[in-house]
């Protein structure tokens, strides 16, 4: 390995064009320079410079191995400015979570995003196992999921909680057994899970979401609610999902009697020196959930 000190001060005698102006800028003695080139030389097993008295021009290999030398020097410098450089709006921010939270969090990214140009933000809607993974490889910067992460790559912290909704026709008022049985369940991938959680505590009859008429399907977080806008079934969703629905007149939505929250763990990859912008985009979120 050549020594970046010595292709310093070779690069800065071939800019200078003197030994005593170029000992002067790099606080060495003129020996020093002296020195130092040629243990460059015998390194290199070539002469870089030919000497003619007190001046000097660059031998042929001198020449080129300065053209390479200035691009090694610029390439060290723009390494180490970029490691002291972190500027907290500038860069690229990958957040994952489900569809839901997105629905909150990815307008108010972009408003960021707005506000900072060179902030640059990825969002990606997943499940809890496909963001605990991407977090895990390095594939995401920032996850949120409803469920404490297993994985020992990550670390989670909780940051809020969402209630489920059931999520009926307008004008329905409290829904009994037999009206949702009567107008069957508009499924989603958490469809399951989540009207287990809330219908589960509410009504003494239910045992299972497969216990309903299925009169749809949607993995389409955005798109679940449109046939229950129609009358065509009932579906239970997270509020937030509930509130981004652009037809609000067209539904209700119904926190039942015994409430039900889901909560929301915030995770990032454990042991990971955060850049600032992730810093930043983190504590937003916690702010705005």
């Amino acid at each position: 390995m050549i020594n970046t000190t010595w292709l310093n001060t070779f690069c800065t005698l071939v800019e200078v064009g003197h030994f005593t102006r170029t000992a002067e800028r790099l606080h060495m003695t003129q020996s020093g320079v002296s020195q130092q080139l040629r243990k460059l030389e015998e390194q290199l097993g070539t002469s870089l410079i030919v000497r003619q008295g007190k001046q000097f021009t660059l031998s042929e290999a001198g020449q080129r191995f300065y053209d390479e030398a200035r691009k090694v020097l610029l390439s060290l410098a723009h390494l180490e400015q970029s490691l002291v450089d972190d500027p907290v709006d500038e860069g690229v921010v990958r957040v994952c979570s489900p569809g839901s939270v997105g629905l909150k969090l990815y307008p108010q990214l972009l408003a960021l995003q707005q506000a900072h140009p060179k902030l640059v933000i990825e969002y990606r809607f997943a499940p809890n196992a496909e963001i605990e993974k991407a977090i895990a490889k390095g594939e995401a910067d920032i996850g949120l999921i409803s469920a404490r992460s297993s994985m020992a790559e990550v670390k989670s912290e909780s940051i809020a909680t969402e209630a489920l909704l059931l999520v009926t026709p307008a004008k329905l008022g409290k829904p009994t057994w037999q009206q949702l049985m009567d107008l069957g369940f508009i499924d989603h991938p958490d469809g399951a899970h989540h009207a287990g959680l809330l219908l589960g505590e509410n009504y003494a009859e239910f045992q299972h979401a497969s216990d309903f008429p299925r009169k749809g399907f949607s993995n389409q977080i955005g798109l679940i609610m449109q046939p229950v806008s129609l009358g065509l079934g009932f579906t239970v969703l997270p509020a937030y999902a509930v509130e981004a629905f652009g037809n609000s007149d067209k539904v209700s939505a119904h926190s039942l009697a015994k409430p039900v929250n889901e909560e929301l763990f915030l995770c990032l990859k454990r042991y990971r020196a955060l850049p600032k912008r992730i810093q930043m985009v983190t504590a937003k979120i916690k702010q705005w959930l």
